[in-house]
């Protein structure tokens, strides 16, 4: 029989996935699947990193999020509150906060292996 999963904010391991300007925890849910709490100061950017075989898929509930991705970094997407996100496996990264407010994501991932990969930076 399946059983409901529940965890609370103490239990997440800011150990698993870290990268360089963010606050992040994790809490695994299932085998393939972890849930993620995000906190960026203002005017914080994170280290160029990608998520691996999982894919991200997150709300933000306060604060904007700035995504810098693609050829050189040269692509860029904002959300703000109330706005859903995907960030597809392996697609190489660095989120930001441009705003004067803490920013905080809740986002899950599906997948295995390793949540974050730290790089150089996107060709």
């Amino acid at each position: 029989m399946a059983k409901i999963c529940v965890r609370s904010t103490d239990e997440l391991d800011a150990a698993r996935a870290a990268t360089v300007g963010m606050v992040r925890g994790e809490a695994a849910l299932g085998e393939n699947c972890c849930a993620v709490e995000v906190r960026t100061q203002p005017g914080a950017v994170s280290g160029w990193h990608h998520h691996g075989d999982h894919d991200t898929y997150g709300y933000v509930v306060a604060g904007r999020l700035r995504f810098e991705f693609g050829p050189g970094g040269g692509d860029v997407v904002e959300a703000g509150p109330g706005d859903f996100f995907m960030v597809p496996a392996k697609a190489i990264h660095r989120e930001a906060n441009p705003a004067s407010d803490e920013q905080i994501l809740v986002g899950f991932r599906i997948g295995s292996g390793p949540t974050v990969i730290n790089v150089e930076g996107p060709e």
